[in-house]
């Protein structure tokens, strides 16, 4: 079968796709990936065919946070979902909806590309939902593949729960009236799987999944891909002295978090430093000062599927793209959530587990920061937790597991 996959275009949201891709690849059938002009080509350093989409369209202007005023509203927890109560669903869910109108310029091309070249099984990122209009209007069978937790349907899900409560005309549900305008010109109609997928695949722990009762679930094991790389000579022998990864100081959350509190990531590191480990730490391009502890490894990226498998320790922000595959290498993690997405409910499942240490930000420095470390290296149990949780993610389908469940259910749901 022809299979299509729609991606927001950003290497964090391509990355995941890979593995799935190849394992269709490998199961014998046709994989394009459609993201935008300036992303195609992480998709062709995997080796995949890249099918570019929206080349008028300013790249910055659709994913850039600090640039673009709907995107900007989303950051610094602005679409959280914490694992209690989430008084402030409405606002949260206007937001989102903003952020759809944005990538309405993708529509025509996706729905050209898809209607010329008829897959069979369109595959799309939450954030695509021009990739669900493209499927119905040349028939394929269509499915939401998640990087994260499934934020948008269960906020969906509450608002139309709402509508139904509220007066006549109390609660206009923002998110249909977005979309029935971008479906007027194709002669179609508002429906629920047009936001929903007709299933939806899951790379996320099965612990953190938001409970919507209205979607499909298929797990699949989250299998690490970080793009291409040759593998620096230092990772190819044991470490002297515990390896420990620090993504606190690379991204707008590690950004935000050392702003608030008033420190740099020198100062985190010249603390951390003082333990008796090896550390390896991202900084963003530009702003590794000059000062940095001579024994810290700086890189601008790093390349984690093939750091973490010899990491006694990851200290992040709580991102799934660090969390799932710390988790997979049976990593111990030291969590600072800085709630954008799902990292508060990260932070809590990782301490269900027992594999690793959350430090609230608000009591965050260098000083806590360190003592958090120390606890979570000096303390054996947190490693046989994160080797327990290893195994049993492990156990979950892999992706080449899910081909066949796919073929069955694209026979099921292709419209012609």
């Amino acid at each position: 079968m022809r299979v299509l996959f729609a991606v927001f275009p950003v290497a964090a949201h391509v990355f995941p796709v890979v593995p799935l891709a190849w394992a269709l690849r490998n199961a014998g059938h046709e994989v394009r990936i459609a993201t935008h002009p300036d992303t195609a080509r992480v998709v062709t350093g995997a080796g995949l065919a890249a099918v570019p989409v929206g080349r008028g369209e300013d790249l910055a202007a659709l994913t850039d946070f600090a640039r673009n005023p709907v995107l900007s509203g989303l950051a610094g927890g602005g679409l959280d979902i914490g694992p209690g109560d989430c008084d402030d669903w409405g606002a949260k869910w206007f937001r989102t909806t903003r952020v759809f109108p944005a990538l309405r310029p993708l529509l025509e091309e996706l729905t050209g590309v898809a209607v010329r070249w008829r897959p069979d099984l369109v595959l799309w990122d939450p954030f695509c939902l021009p990739a669900a209009v493209a499927a119905r209007v040349s028939g394929a069978a269509h499915a939401r593949l998640l990087w994260g937790r499934d934020n948008i349907a269960w906020l969906y899900g509450r608002s139309v729960r709402y509508r139904h409560q509220a007066p006549d005309g109390g609660w206009p549900e923002p998110l249909e009236e977005t979309m029935q305008q971008i479906l007027e010109p194709y002669g179609l109609t508002f429906e629920e799987e047009l936001v929903l997928g007709q299933w939806t695949v899951d790379p996320m722990p099965p612990g953190m999944r938001l409970p919507v009762p209205a979607v499909r679930y298929e797990s699949v094991r989250w299998v690490p891909y970080g793009g291409g790389q040759a593998v620096p000579e230092w990772l190819h022998g044991r470490p002297s002295r515990p390896r420990v990864c620090v993504t606190l100081g690379a991204g707008e959350p590690g950004r935000l978090l050392l702003r608030e509190n008033g420190t740099g990531i020198a100062d985190v590191l010249d603390s951390l430093a003082g333990l008796d480990v090896e550390l390896v730490a991202a900084v963003d391009p530009g702003s590794a000062e000059s000062r940095l502890p001579e024994r810290v490894r700086v890189l601008e990226r790093i390349p984690l599927p093939q750091l973490l498998p010899g990491c006694a320790a990851v200290v992040h922000h709580g991102a799934a793209e660090t969390l799932a595959p710390s988790a997979a290498a049976g990593v111990p993690q030291l969590i600072v959530p800085v709630p954008s997405w799902d990292e508060d409910a990260a932070a809590a499942h990782l301490v269900r587990n027992g594999a690793g240490v959350v430090l609230d930000r608000r009591e965050f420095s260098p000083r806590s920061l360190r003592a958090a470390l120390a606890e979570l290296l000096r303390n054996p149990s947190f490693q046989e937790a994160a080797t327990a949780w290893r195994e049993e993610l492990a156990r979950l389908p892999g992706p080449a597991d899910l081909v066949p469940v796919l073929e069955e259910l694209t026979g099921h749901h292709q419209r012609f």
